[in-house]
């Protein structure tokens, strides 16, 4: 298949971030095959996709989430306990492969009606989560969680780690699906399992590494009991190294982040959902003028209700704003930047998405500029940025393959994903009520 995009505002995002007014972009197959601005080519035979200057933009990368916790979302929020109360008991009990499949379909639909292309995930049964993102076309990053906290799919590391290779021998050379290993944070593995997974990382190379880091005061206290910071205890367990996808990061020192940058890690930036939880403002600013890859991403819709990266943008610039006390840090065109290249450089696929390129891989949405709200334009990063929303995302294309047209999802069903999900929330409210009734009879 040929496609011809004509008469786009068109964000390469490239490494000096250009905006092309009246841009052009051929897609031949699954790769993009040229690009320009002014009057597009006469290409025989391809299909021509008028955009009318509509923006035309590289589909969007998430590097951190929980998929199949979209089926928590909004579950107990008002809360104290829901953690405890709620939320660990269901995925005790539920958390199983057809409830997996259900919530990271219902996160498929989302993710693409949102314009996102490319998704990290680290949660349970994940063989179930590749298969789900291929299906739907999507491009993803499927990390196997391991936990010493009772998980769902393994009552020990030695079967976690035979999941993980379960994972490996289907998915490891799928043209769209990587995957990988998870240790879920340094407190809930321990310097021995870090130390095996840093092992597994030297046998693999090129397969990411996901982790949750520096994200809470326990986990500090913990890595305190060892004279060392999080980062430190990953650092020492040789597992802070490049390919590894560090979320959270809030509680980091400058040493801390110098050790990070001299060691080839990403970050995976959760502004909305850290915002959410009350716990800080992560040093996003210092981070990436050291040199470490910083991404936008939602975490579980659980922590921030939503996959939609256009809801993390104002958080991601306005918190950098509030730390710095100016206007001047995280302009617009940074966000868009960490939206798209700079979170591929995250997952390490910055060779093959990200950017607008010839030669790189067709993953790119249109954005509609119809809605009142986008307009007048003065910086089109900004509006981006503080006035756009995902249903402004109209066409989603990865591998050069039609994900949605016209807000229509074509690769998904979007009433069965609905369903699904329904069903499996059923279960959970009577569950809940359960769990009410037992506490009120105390």
């Amino acid at each position: 298949m040929t496609t011809l995009f004509t008469n786009a505002c068109l964000l390469p995002c490239t490494a000096d971030m250009p905006v092309i007014d009246r841009g052009w972009l051929l897609v031949t197959g699954e790769v993009i095959s040229a690009l320009g601005g002014g009057a597009a080519p006469e290409v025989p035979g391809a299909e021509v996709v008028d955009l009318g200057g509509d923006v035309l933009m590289p589909g969007m990368v998430n590097p951190h989430s929980h998929l199949a916790m979209s089926l928590f979302r909004g579950l107990g929020e008002d809360v104290d306990d829901r953690l405890y109360r709620y939320i660990l008991p269901l995925e005790r009990e539920f958390v199983a492969p057809d409830m997996v499949r259900a919530g990271t379909g219902l996160s498929a639909l989302e993710l693409i009606q949102g314009g996102v292309t490319t998704v990290a995930d680290m949660y349970y049964f994940e063989t179930v989560v590749a298969e789900v993102l291929d299906s739907a076309g999507l491009r993803g990053v499927v990390g196997q969680t391991l936990a010493d906290f009772d998980p769902p799919d393994h009552r020990d590391f030695d079967e976690g780690f035979a999941r993980v290779e379960e994972l490996m021998d289907r998915y490891r050379d799928h043209p769209r699906i990587t995957p990988g290993i998870a240790p879920h944070a340094p407190y809930s593995t321990g310097m021995a399992v870090m130390e095996r997974v840093a092992a597994w990382a030297e046998a693999n190379p090129g397969y990411p590494v996901q982790i949750h880091l520096a994200e809470t005061g326990p986990e500090t206290d913990w890595a305190a009991g060892l004279g060392l910071s999080p980062v430190q205890a990953v650092a020492q367990a040789g597992l802070l190294r490049p390919g590894l996808v560090a979320a959270h990061c809030l509680h980091v020192s400058p040493d801390d982040i110098a050790l990070m940058a001299a060691s080839g890690v990403g970050v995976a930036h959760n502004a909305r959902a850290n915002g959410k939880g009350g716990r800080g403002i992560a040093p996003v600013t210092a981070m990436r003028a050291a040199g470490i890859p910083v991404g936008i991403s939602t975490d579980g819709p659980m922590s921030g209700n939503t996959l939609d990266l256009f809801a993390q943008f104002a958080p991601v610039s306005m918190f950098q704003k509030i730390a710095g006390g100016s206007r001047k840090p995280m302009p617009a065109v940074e966000v868009i930047r960490m939206a798209t290249i700079e979170g591929a450089r995250v997952l390490g696929l910055h060779r093959h998405i990200g950017s607008l390129e010839p030669g790189k891989q067709a993953d790119l949405i249109r954005v509609s500029m119809a809605a009142p709200r986008l307009h007048p334009v003065y910086d089109i990063y900004a509006t981006l940025v503080f006035s756009a929303m995902a249903p402004d995302v109209a066409d989603v294309m990865v591998a050069g393959r039609w994900l949605m047209r016209g807000r229509q999802v074509l690769s998904v069903d979007p009433a069965k994903a609905r369903a699904d999900a329904a069903q499996v929330a059923g279960r959970f409210r009577g569950r809940m009520a359960e769990i009410d009734r037992a506490l009120r009879g105390r």
